[in-house]
């Protein structure tokens, strides 16, 4: 017995040597692949996927993200347009995506509203995505059609809000998005009742005001502005901390007696988690030097969007403090979940 078990030992050593030596040169030559692939990108076109309709914010930045990108990487970055529940849908496409980089989404404010306002999402804010940097954020502003006789100012709004309780509609995004979570917010703190409806987009939202179907939505700049400086809508306050220089003449919540209305938005660039690190670092230095370009920064600010290029870990740490303000918010409201 004794020999027989002396004989068998290296048989068996040799046997896992030969199934090592066939076994591991594949798995090298993966890892290889990869890394080949990662210092190629990018080579092929890369999508880009907006989670809103055109004519918004989100679809304004993503078209200079894509842009400008296309002229610097040498790749087309094609836009997609995903609406629909105020970002989820399209932002679930990404999640799903593979992680290689060629499947990217501009997400905005309404990333770290979903997971309090939706009981499931088929994917976590935190876990699922690799953040690539903030690109621009701009304050959410208050739109009425021009013809009402409240269109005065914010105080002629909330009056007229008093006086006709649920009377007064006010367009949104989508529920759970940014524009929805902000237009509850001036309700609390303006102690106001106004009928919420939601749209696929600020575009569809602030259209439907100029078209006088309803009477007001929480917009975007990038979406009012064109509308506004035409006369079909007007902007009676903005959620920022202080005037815009593109809209010297809104005023701010505060300024216009409702404290406490203080929500930016912000457009930014994820990719899905697991990306390989030289691809983000790609990514990363490409939409700094593109946010640093005169002429993205000319077109953001005539959408009155501010450049705020962030790091990856700075933007993590953001995602996660937005996660908790919202959780609050949305309580504080007492808007239920969908």
């Amino acid at each position: 017995m004794m020999c027989r078990l002396k004989l068998h030992v290296p048989l068996l050593a040799a046997a896992i040597a030969t199934a090592s030596f066939f076994v591991a040169p594949e798995a090298f030559s993966q890892d290889a692949i990869k890394k080949a692939e990662a210092n190629t990108y990018p080579a092929r076109p890369i999508r880009l996927i907006v989670p809103f309709g055109p004519g918004g914010g989100s679809d304004y930045v993503g078209r200079l993200v894509g842009q400008k990108l296309t002229e610097q990487m040498g790749q087309q970055v094609v836009v997609d347009n995903r609406p629909g529940a105020a970002s989820l849908v399209g932002t679930e496409i990404v999640a799903r995506a593979a992680a290689d980089g060629y499947t990217l989404c501009l997400c905005d404010v309404g990333f770290t509203i979903n997971p309090a306002y939706y009981r499931k999402t088929s994917y976590d804010a935190l876990k699922d995505f690799d953040p690539v940097t903030v690109v621009a954020e701009t304050p959410y502003i208050l739109v009425v059609n021009p013809s009402l006789p409240y269109a005065g100012s914010l105080k002629d709004f909330v009056a007229a809000a008093r006086a006709q309780p649920g009377k007064i509609n006010i367009g949104s995004a989508g529920s759970g998005s940014g524009t929805h979570f902000s237009g509850e917010l001036f309700k609390l703190r303006a102690g106001i009742n106004i009928t919420h409806v939601p749209y696929k987009g600020a575009g569809a939202s602030t259209a439907d005001v100029a078209a006088g179907h309803i009477q007001s939505t929480m917009s975007t700049p990038p979406a009012a502005l064109g509308l506004a400086k035409s006369g079909r809508v007007k902007i009676l306050a903005s959620a920022g901390p202080k005037r815009s220089s593109v809209m010297p003449d809104v005023p701010t919540f505060a300024e216009s007696g409702v404290a406490g209305v203080l929500v930016t938005n912000w457009y930014s660039v994820m990719s899905v988690a697991g990306t390989p690190k030289p691809v983000l670092k790609r990514l990363y230095e490409e939409l700094q030097r593109a946010i640093a370009t005169p002429d993205m920064r000319e077109r953001l600010a005539a959408a009155a969007l501010e450049p705020a290029p962030t790091t990856p870990d700075q933007f993590r740490k953001m995602i996660g403090e937005e996660l908790q303000r919202w959780a609050r918010v949305m309580k504080e409201a007492g808007i239920r979940q969908e």
